[in-house]
């Protein structure tokens, strides 16, 4: 492991066991909010020594700070010769620093079953990057006793969905005067909604009170929130195996959102910049192929590949323009080509 990859996995260690630590405490003062903190902190430097050990980098040049922690997510799931997660995994760790950012600047009233939730999720995803990036057993840093436990742990989101909204109504009922309570309920239900919506994580107060008339007036929360509506949990072991994952619904898509673009039932996640996504040009795609330029880009027009997005793209850079690839075309074209006749297609050319 490369040293300062080392390094910075080590202090991701830390922190979770630190939020489980915490999670596990008998005292609530200041639980959640510590909890929080620290499972935010742990994937932050989770992703940042991964993206070193895969050779990324974390600060751009001349920069004073390594990336934040979005922009280390956006590397992560988007540049190919990086990426070592997909949009669930992605989505997790997005609510997580949803979650602590409010934590750590305002007010967020998470539930206990929410809180075990991103918790135990937390630890499954953790484990899951360091094994896949590193080769290395989380058990290995902690007994098997230091795991997130709950008495009451949640069968599935649309109960504790259920419990949560049948809490924030009697918050609301007439009389009860704990609206600011019940927006603080409001924030953590919100900022799951907007890690799988492609809005903004953390709700305004107008979207709060919006959420709490709608609530009085009897809309039911998979309405109200139709992307945490789109979410369940896959749970699999027990005990020191349990895996707990936040996935979308069968039949329901995930898909990266372009920039500026807003809709329902995506990940909020784009692409760290268009250089970084199209990195190939044809002579540099040619020679990850095997098969010479000319002919090369004969197969890409037969194939349409200039047609996808996700394999092409002119940039322009100034009055510069750059005919580029990415990543995802070597596996397009590597998978396609087998089926063909390239010299036909070269003759057919000529003709």
């Amino acid at each position: 492991m490369k040293k300062e990859a080392k390094l910075l996995c080590e202090r991701g260690i830390n922190s979770l066991v630190l939020a489980i630590e915490h999670f596990n405490r008998p005292s609530d003062r200041g639980r959640i909010e510590a909890v929080l903190i620290f499972l935010d902190h742990s994937f932050e430097m989770l992703l940042k020594a991964a993206i070193l050990e895969r050779g990324g980098k974390i600060r751009a040049p001349r920069a004073k700070q390594t990336h934040g922690f979005d922009k280390c997510v956006r590397i992560a799931l988007t540049n190919e010769s990086v990426k070592f997660v997909n949009e669930e995994q992605a989505l997790t760790m997005q609510a997580v620093n949803g979650l602590r950012d409010a934590a750590q600047h305002h007010i967020v009233d998470v539930s206990e079953g929410h809180l075990y939730i991103h918790a135990q999720a937390s630890v499954t995803l953790f484990r899951d990057i360091l094994k896949d990036v590193f080769d290395i057993s989380l058990y290995d840093y902690f007994p098997e006793r230091v795991l997130p436990v709950s008495t009451r742990p949640p069968a599935d989101l649309t109960t504790l969905f259920d419990e949560e909204v049948e809490e924030i109504k009697k918050l609301l009922a007439p009389g009860s005067r704990q609206a600011i309570a019940a927006r603080a309920k409001l924030r953590g239900l919100a900022i799951l909604e907007g890690s799988v919506s492609g809005n903004n994580l953390q709700p305004t107060p107008t979207e709060l009170r919006k959420y709490c008339t709608e609530i009085k007036d009897g809309r039911t929360w998979q309405d109200i929130f139709p992307g945490a509506a789109s979410l369940c949990l896959e749970t699999s072991g027990e005990g020191h195996n349990l895996n707990l994952r936040i996935s979308k619904k069968e039949g329901v898509p995930i898909r990266l959102i372009s920039e500026g673009e807003q809709g329902s039932g995506v990940v909020a996640i784009r692409r760290v910049s268009e250089t970084d996504f199209y990195t190939l040009t044809l002579q540099r795609l040619s020679e990850h192929i095997g098969i010479g330029r000319n002919k090369l880009l004969e197969v890409i027009r037969y194939l349409k590949i200039q047609d996808e997005p996700e394999y092409f793209k002119i940039i322009k850079v100034g009055k510069v323009e750059s005919k580029l690839y990415s990543q995802k075309a070597i596996a397009k074209l590597k998978m396609e080509i087998p089926k063909l006749d390239v010299e036909e297609i070269w003759r057919g050319r000529k003709k």
